[in-house]
């Protein structure tokens, strides 16, 4: 072969590395080019990082599990602690005030205005007020206001504490005489012995169609309002402070 047939032009030198760069480009834009696609990346079609968000919402589940369990082991030993303070007689199992007054009504009154959380529950035998304080010496504090606010009027505190009742009179804010458990149940109202031990709740008796009256849902004004109602209280002497 001769030396001119193995050199080559310029014009035909740029055209053969024009033709392995074209080539080359074919190559690189297939299929085969590594593009990357949406489930491989772990972002959706928007760009968004699924992957990321189903982190978050997992964090999120389990949070709300956490906070969740926080919340019923509180109140599990909540629980606890009440019973353990009943156990021991530092909270009273249950207390009623006993009287003889006709109206539930009156008696939640003479409560909401001594001061005293109760639901109240009337009878033939007088008007019973279940306290909501059973902390300490709480229900005979409760006997001593009701007694002084409302001068005159008797009552007697019943208490349960670790399983031993104790039924004491109370008048002019001073405890007096005290009954033994048979005596005071034979002359208490017939729910009063149910209720202080525990076998029956004043829902029970409200689904037997009892009516109760909560002091909760009086305020001070309707408190006088019903003892307006009941007594002649504004039209004379009161010993209703």
């Amino acid at each position: 072969m001769a030396d001119d047939d193995l050199h080559f032009s310029d014009d035909e030198l740029q055209a053969a590395l024009d033709g392995f760069e074209k080539e080359f480009e074919g190559k690189g834009s297939g299929s085969g080019d590594g593009s990357a696609t949406p489930g491989d990346t772990g972002k959706d079609a928007d760009g968004a990082d699924t992957d990321g968000h189903t982190a978050d919402h997992q964090h999120t589940d389990e949070h709300g599990d956490d906070a969740h369990g926080t919340a019923d082991s509180a109140e599990a030993q909540g629980g606890f602690d009440d019973e353990l303070q009943e156990l021991i007689g530092n909270k009273a199992k249950s207390v009623a005030l006993v009287t003889r007054l006709a109206s539930a009504e009156l008696l939640a009154a003479f409560c909401q205005i001594s001061d005293i959380a109760a639901r109240c529950i009337g009878s033939d035998n007088g008007a019973v007020a279940v306290l909501k304080s059973k902390n300490g010496d709480a229900p005979e504090a409760a006997a001593r206001d009701l007694t002084t606010v409302v001068s005159g009027m008797a009552v007697i505190l019943a208490v349960n504490r670790a399983d031993k009742l104790e039924a004491t009179l109370y008048l002019q804010g001073e405890a007096g005489e005290q009954f033994a458990p048979p005596i005071f149940f034979a002359s208490a109202p017939s729910f009063v012995e149910d209720l202080m031990l525990g076998i029956v709740s004043l829902d029970d008796l409200a689904g037997d169609g009892a009516r109760i009256f909560d002091t909760a849902a009086m305020d001070h004004d309707q408190a006088m309002a019903v003892i307006a109602k009941h007594t002649r209280f504004g039209r004379g002497k009161s010993s209703i402070q």
